[in-house]
């Protein structure tokens, strides 16, 4: 693994941690043009890196199944698509749970349910790294480095989403932040972990480079 990839992988995770740094110097909530401006602006950067970096390769990947080459990327797509809606119907389970508890519960929860939002993008991540690491000619270290960038981007007010709480609910600031380190901590791991079956996962990289997307 080189350092660029290195680099790449732990660029997400950065973004999360910057955000959960915010508990130092903020009293209330992140602005909320602020948060708007970011997300807008990550929605661009990672729907251009899906198409380029993810869906444009599997397609090609799946090219020797000539007219039928859409068909793992569609697939894939679609059960991505599914996946995350059935997250999107847990962490707000998460959440009414979390409004019943006492604050003590409260915390672990509230890392709980960003963390569940954040293993399909550090999948994301660790696809399109393996992709490239196997040689993959569609794949770019710049394509992968944009969609980690997307994704730290959007992470930034995850970040803050879970610091800016627990402190608000007393507890220290060194603590809050390191609950929104935390939350961020299984996209660094899961991109490795991807990485390390890089050649296991080769037969079924069309599908899961569109699934990531």
């Amino acid at each position: 693994m080189n350092m660029n990839m290195f680099y790449g992988i732990l660029i997400p995770f950065v973004g999360t941690s910057a955000g959960a740094a915010c508990v130092f110097f903020m009293k209330k909530d992140l602005n909320q043009w602020v948060q708007r401006c970011l997300t807008g602006f990550a929605a661009g950067v990672m729907v251009a890196a899906s198409v380029w970096s993810l869906l444009i390769p599997a397609i090609e990947q799946a090219r020797g199944m000539e007219k039928l080459s859409f068909i793992p990327a569609a697939a894939g797509f679609w059960a991505g698509v599914l996946f995350l809606l059935l997250l999107d119907h847990i962490i707000p389970r998460c959440a009414e749970a979390v409004g019943t508890m006492s604050n003590l519960e409260r915390i672990p929860m509230l890392v709980l349910a960003v963390t569940l939002h954040n293993i399909p993008e550090g999948m994301a991540v660790g696809v399109v790294y393996a992709g490239y690491l196997t040689g993959n000619a569609h794949i770019t270290l710049m394509g992968a480095l944009a969609l980690s960038l997307g994704i730290a981007i959007q992470n930034f007010p995850e970040g803050a989403i879970i610091s800016l709480p627990l402190r608000s609910e007393g507890m220290g600031k060194m603590k809050a932040f390191a609950g929104g380190v935390l939350s961020g901590i299984v996209e660094p791991v899961g991109a490795v972990l991807t990485i390390m079956a890089a050649g296991l996962i080769v037969p079924a990289l069309p599908y899961l480079l569109s699934f990531a997307a």
